[in-house]
């Protein structure tokens, strides 16, 4: 649309939230009710402070923020003010959170109550302009700004924000320093709005929605969409199965978002047999390969709701797999991503970019207009993954006759785990400092239900002999908990293939037989 008629997504959020403002919009992890005028007056009022600070265009907005209704309101007000937001994810250490915080040129620090213990830790090692708290708070977390804005215009600013303006920066897993910073630009993301299925359009009542994983990751895009739908919010601090479950028989839950080894913990619950889940519309999944038995429990367990979703930072939505379209296996009994999103082009192509025939795999290819800008401040790595409108996605995979998506493999190296992703060089350069350890590989291994684990096989530095627990507490305090082997395997040697590489997948043989 022209820049004149463009609405950003925050902006038409808002709007939305503004045209009911008595209803229930956000329930609070510790169950209190948050209206829709409430969250809208809220963040006008935030953004007209932010803009008095000296936040607008050009600026970027960091938030060490959890699940709560202030980290909804400052994401929208920032980019309200015409900011770039970017999140803090839970599960990474201070050191590398410190390293983010300076890479993005942050302007203000915003942090919530769930985040000053984190917060505590991580301001020494920052020279960031200006730090505040979302809501009151101590002293060393600076200022409620949240309390300086309740005189400010419970309006919108008068502030154009055009479809080719920054959005904000999410972080994924790098190969080397710190996570790479994906950059998102409005338009793109403001197209998300008008996918049908999505978050319950045009489905009747207004959905309702539980985000019980990070706001910061796929949760906050579906809390998005629900908010602008009309709908509920119910936030919860962590994925905790039974939590979940009762909230969906509390609240008439109609949308879930999961990774399926989070799936996986649902159906195991005792809870699951006397919960009432006749309210579900709509259990999103993705994020990692899915176990064709899991899902088919899945099936039966909870109806015909289930909608699998191929995505990634780089392009957003993929492909959709559509509950009635689960039965369908492939080559090796893998569940399909389904049929390419509306408006999206895929080819599998050869590694000299020849589009290859139905059946054949290859390297994945996409072309959409929600493609990312590129990687922050790293225009040599972008160039490697966007070509000419095309981003090669690094994973390798195949279409059937029908048209439908499967995935056979990665090109890149990257172990999926729930909460992230992690790069086994990241690993690897960084054990390699343990003097216990003279070599090392890292690699992803899959149990039976499909969710991958992060191994390590490690040759000991001479008259040495390192514990996975100390293994796991040298990485933790460094990298996060989430890049943290889960198994460690002590050899002789490190197998190499033919041309010198770490032979992993001898290694993950080893492990699986």
């Amino acid at each position: 649309m022209p820049d004149a008629e463009f609405v950003s997504a925050p902006a038409l959020i808002l709007q939305s939230l503004s045209s009911d403002p008595d209803r229930r919009a956000v329930v609070t992890a510790d169950g209190v009710d948050v209206t829709a005028g409430e969250l809208a007056t809220t963040a006008y009022r935030l953004s007209h402070e932010l803009i008095a600070r000296g936040v607008g265009r050009g600026a970027t907005v960091t938030l060490l923020t959890g699940n709560t209704p202030e980290a909804l309101v400052a994401r929208y007000a920032a980019n309200l003010a015409g900011a770039r937001v970017v999140s803090l994810y839970d599960g990474m250490s201070v050191p590398v959170l410190a390293e983010i915080v300076a890479s993005v040129d942050t302007t203000v620090l915003l942090v919530d109550a769930e985040r000053f213990e984190a917060a505590a830790e991580l301001l020494p090692l920052l020279s960031v302009p200006t730090v505040l708290s979302l809501g009151p708070g101590p002293d060393s977390v600076g200022a409620d700004v949240i309390a300086a804005s309740a005189n400010r215009p419970a309006e919108p600013p008068a502030v154009r924000i055009r479809p080719d303006d920054d959005l904000g920066i999410r972080h994924t897993g790098g190969t080397t320093g710190i996570p790479k910073g994906i950059l998102s630009l409005h338009g793109p993301y403001r197209g998300m709005f008008d996918v049908p299925f999505l978050a319950g359009g045009g489905q009747g009542e207004p959905p309702r929605f539980v985000a019980a994983t990070a706001l910061a990751h796929l949760a906050g895009i579906f809390s998005d969409l629900t908010l602008h739908h009309g709908g509920l919010v119910v936030l919860q601090r962590t994925f905790e199965p039974g939590d979940v479950l009762a909230a969906i028989e509390r609240e008439r839950i109609t949308d879930l978002w999961v990774l399926p080894p989070l799936l996986h913990r649902l159906l195991d619950h005792p809870a699951i047999g006397r919960t009432d889940l006749s309210s579900l519309r709509r259990i999103l999944y993705g994020g990692s390969a899915s176990s064709p038995t899991r899902v088919r429990e899945a099936l039966k367990v909870f109806g015909p709701v289930l909608i699998g979703v191929y995505g990634m930072s780089e392009a957003q939505l993929i492909s959709v797999l559509l509950p009635e379209e689960h039965h369908r296996i492939g080559h090796g009994g893998q569940v399909s991503v389904g049929r390419p999103a509306p408006d999206t082009e895929v080819e599998i192509r050869d590694v000299d970019g020849t589009v290859l025939p139905t059946g054949e795999q290859g390297e994945v290819h996409i072309h959409s207009d929600t493609l990312m800008a590129g990687y922050w401040k790293q225009p040599e790595l972008t160039a490697q993954v966007l070509r000419d409108g095309w981003l090669n996605t690094g994973d390798v995979g195949y279409f059937d006759e029908d048209g439908y998506l499967y995935l056979a493999d990665r090109a890149k190296d990257l172990i999926i785990v729930v909460g992230g992703h992690v790069y086994p060089s990241e690993v690897e350069d960084l054990l390699v400092t343990h003097p216990a350890i003279a070599q090392c590989a890292v690699f992803g291994v899959r149990d039976e239900q499909q969710a991958e684990h992060v191994h390590v096989a490690v040759v000991p530095a001479p008259g040495q002999r390192p514990e996975l627990d100390e293994v796991q507490a040298f990485v933790t305090a460094r990298k996060g908990r989430i890049y943290a082997p889960e198994v460690l395997h002590l050899v002789d040697e490190i197998p190499l293939t033919a041309v010198g590489k770490p032979d992993k997948k001898r290694l993950r043989q080893s492990v699986t037989g």
